[in-house]
């Protein structure tokens, strides 16, 4: 007879709006690429938007044929203007630090491009286990299944897609630009005003997990 061997906790977390709020950076990356080409871009409005893909926000401000180069330009001047302003989101560190202190994994799967993602949660000092960059919605899904993930924590729709795509716990928090509404109807397992509240939700998850 084989012994029962609970899975390892293993808890994703988006990163913008999620563990950081990216607003004022992204707000200070538009500007800066405003700056830079001369072209109009709204950078009030861009961060109502954060989640999708960089392309998605691009497209509204130049031709197709353009979005290429000034994704690379964005991607370029993003580090400069963008890692300093931007803060973590309230009870990130603590969530974080929530998993791995039962012996879990916390990683960070976010559609933001890998090098940058890192060097927001080293700013921050926010020590995640594994970092993956360049997925969004059910692309997440992904990473989420190689590292056998039973909770995905994000604060937009397209992160509780991801995590039902996954067969993971969609755990949503309402501190994006999504509604408690809005992340309900998409289908989120639970939702949360914000990661303050996810230390002790966690507790009662991993109980299930051991039983």
């Amino acid at each position: 007879m084989t012994s029962h061997i609970p899975p390892r906790l293993t808890v994703g977390f988006d990163l913008d709006m999620t563990l950081i709020d990216s607003r004022p950076g992204i707000h200070a990356a538009w500007t800066a690429l405003a700056a830079k080409t001369g072209a109009h871009i709204d950078a009030d409005l861009a961060i109502t938007r954060l989640g999708p893909p960089l392309e998605e926000e691009l497209a509204y401000w130049f031709p197709e044929e353009q979005i290429p180069p000034m994704r690379d330009l964005y991607r370029e001047l993003y580090p400069t203007y963008a890692i300093e302003p931007t803060p973590a989101m309230r009870g990130a560190r603590e969530a974080v630090k929530a998993v791995q202190g039962l012996g879990g994994r916390a990683i960070v799967v976010t559609a933001k491009n890998e090098p940058n993602a890192r060097q927001h949660l080293d700013h921050l000092g926010i020590e995640a286990d594994a970092v993956i960059g360049w997925l969004w919605a059910e692309g997440k899904a992904k990473a989420l299944r190689e590292y056998g993930a039973q909770v995905y924590v994000g604060d937009h729709i397209g992160d509780v897609r991801g995590a039902r795509t996954a067969g993971a716990l969609s755990v949503a928090v309402a501190t994006g630009p999504c509604t408690e509404a809005e992340l309900r109807e998409a289908g989120a397992d639970v939702v949360l005003a914000d990661l303050t509240a996810l230390p002790q939700w966690l507790e009662g998850f991993a109980r299930t997990l051991a039983a």
